[in-house]
């Protein structure tokens, strides 16, 4: 590795006080990106706006320009059918059916909740040629709360369909819609903050946390964070359908007056249902200021390009973002469109800088060899794979959907300094090799169901697999972000030669596999050797990056 010190976290004190990371060395802004447009610029997009890069959605795109695919990859679908019940008993939901407009049972409560997680790992996995999922993982941890302190998984699935409805659309309304949301009213306590007991809570959170954020030191005062919870008094959580109400006798009608970083903005108390109004004055005030997004740009940045945000990239990107998304009066898409568009996106230095998040490297690892899960006529096998997915990215690997640890989000996307090197220790890094191990050799099972890499299916999307020097060239251009060792390429070769000396070896027992596929021994030939190819390439230290 010669640009990023991967496994920093390993070293002790004195090597790590010994050691220097390479400078970043940019000078690239948000100029139109105008170089090759390969499959390997391709590649690293689709890295970076989708949970990995299928082989199949590069081939499609390379029949596009960059601004038809970021355009492309800038649109949502038709948002998916709800969670279902695969586990039985419900008194809301048959088997089935979907229990999100059910009444509360406290019994199926927990098999509610886990038919989310499985759910929304379903979704993750079924991506259209979108960043939509990307996005939704993106306001996940931006507003954080956590299923386990809400403890109704009706609100979990309002909260990520909400998060879902407004992911790449208008942030203003997104903020909104997350401040009345029951998750939210019910994690930062919201439902509890009245006139007669103020509850700073969410003010506070949506200030330092939400929008305004703390870079640069704390702009705003002790002081608007109260006035600002006497603006959100009122709101309650309707528990039999989960849903929010403004009651507007626990408001606060009185007048609020902010500091001079809000030029000194009054807010009119008001009576009634026009109580509600104040809300979408509090926003009015907080979104003139600049820094809602400059704050929301450099979150951005951090989570698509690189955690560092040195002087020149806030002068030449961040700030051009964030014009652009103040002037296009807070649309998501149009920062993202710049810089997706820009040089400094595809900048060397920005290409296989980040170490992948857990569920970028295992929803990423099944849909890059095309792994398999059943259909939705054996629900419970579906959901119980989609589970596994989503449970070992966040029981091991740290990164449970619906869990970040506090309302700041998942500490790797924000924790100085160390940011992304937090996904790897020497605990979690043994693990992600077990799992991408566990999909080559054996996979997932469940009712006689197994979902598991099928090597010799996988490399039958690529051209010239009959050659071994193209396979391994392909597999790299594809799989890793960085050029392998000649050392690695030859060791590679003599795994899949089998010993032999001539490359011819491989094109023939590739040959006898395509033209006899139910040949069981003939398939397990290649089989073997592409599952020892993939757990090597999997277990280098290049395999973790995007």
């Amino acid at each position: 590795m010669n640009r990023r010190q991967f496994l920093t976290g390993f070293l002790t004190e004195e090597q790590s006080q010994n050691s220097t990371a390479a400078p970043r060395g940019s000078s690239t802004d948000t100029s139109p990106y105008n170089g090759q447009w390969t499959k390997k610029e391709i590649a690293h997009l689709l890295r970076r706006t989708m949970y990995g890069a299928a082989y199949s959605d590069i081939t499609y795109f390379a029949n596009k320009t960059l601004a038809q695919t970021v355009d492309e990859l800038l649109t949502t679908g038709t948002a998916p059918s709800p969670p279902l019940n695969y586990y039985g008993t419900d008194s809301g939901a048959a088997l089935g059916q979907t229990w999100v407009n059910a009444s509360l049972d406290v019994n199926a409560n927990i098999n509610r909740g886990l038919s989310l997680l499985a759910w929304e790992a379903g979704n993750m996995v079924n991506q259209s040629k979108s960043l939509e999922e990307k996005m939704v993982i993106f306001w996940l941890n931006h507003f954080g709360t956590n299923i386990q302190e809400y403890a109704d998984a009706r609100y979990g699935y309002k909260h990520i369909s909400t998060i879902r409805q407004h992911c790449l659309g208008n942030f203003k309304d997104l903020v909104r819609a997350i401040t009345i949301d029951p998750a939210m009213l019910h994690f930062l306590n919201g439902y509890k903050n009245t006139k007669a007991k103020p509850d700073e809570n969410y003010g506070r959170e949506l200030m330092e946390l939400f929008t305004v954020g703390k870079d640069g030191g704390q702009k705003y005062s002790e002081d608007d964070v109260k006035e600002a919870a006497r603006v959100l008094t009122g709101y309650r959580i309707v528990t039999s359908n989960a849903t929010y109400v403004f009651d507007s006798s626990k408001h606060d009608t009185g007048t609020k007056t902010f500091s001079a970083f809000y030029s000194n903005t009054t807010i009119s108390g008001k009576s009634g249902a026009a109580g509600e109004q104040e809300l979408d004055e509090l926003l009015n005030m907080i979104f003139a200021t600049q820094e809602v997004a400059l704050f929301i740009c450099r979150r951005l940045y951090r989570y698509f390009v690189y955690y560092e945000i040195d002087s020149a990239v806030e002068t030449n990107v961040i700030a051009p973002m964030a014009a652009a998304f103040r002037s296009s009066g807070y649309d998501i898409k149009e920062p993202l469109r710049l810089l997706f568009n820009s040089e400094h996106f595809f900048d060397s230095y920005n290409v296989g800088a980040i170490i992948k998040p857990p569920l970028d490297l295992i929803v990423g690892v099944t849909r890059e060899t095309k792994v398999l899960y059943p259909d939705n006529t054996d629900l419970e096998a579906q959901y119980f794979m989609w589970l596994q997915i989503a449970l070992v990215s966040g029981q091991g690997l740290q990164q449970l959907i619906f869990g970040p640890p506090n309302v700041a989000g998942w500490a790797a996307y924000h924790q100085e300094p160390n940011y992304h090197e937090l996904w790897i220790s020497t605990v979690t890094l043994p693990l992600r090799n077990q799992i991408t191990d566990l999909l080559i050799y054996i996979g997932l099972k469940k009712n006689g169901k197994k979902a598991v890499i099928d090597t010799a299916d996988w490399l039958s999307q690529y051209p010239d697999a009959d050659n071994v020097d193209l396979v391994i060239q392909q597999l790299n251009e594809h799989l890793l972000t960085h050029p392998l060792s000649a050392n690695n390429q030859a060791l590679l070769r003599t795994v899949m030669l089998g010993g032999q000396t001539t490359s011819y070896y491989w094109t023939q027992i590739w040959l006898d596999y395509k033209n006899n596929p139910t040949d069981t021994a003939k398939k397990k030939l290649v089989t073997d050797k592409l599952q020892s190819v993939l757990k090597y390439i999997t277990s280098l230290e290049e395999f973790q990056l995007s």
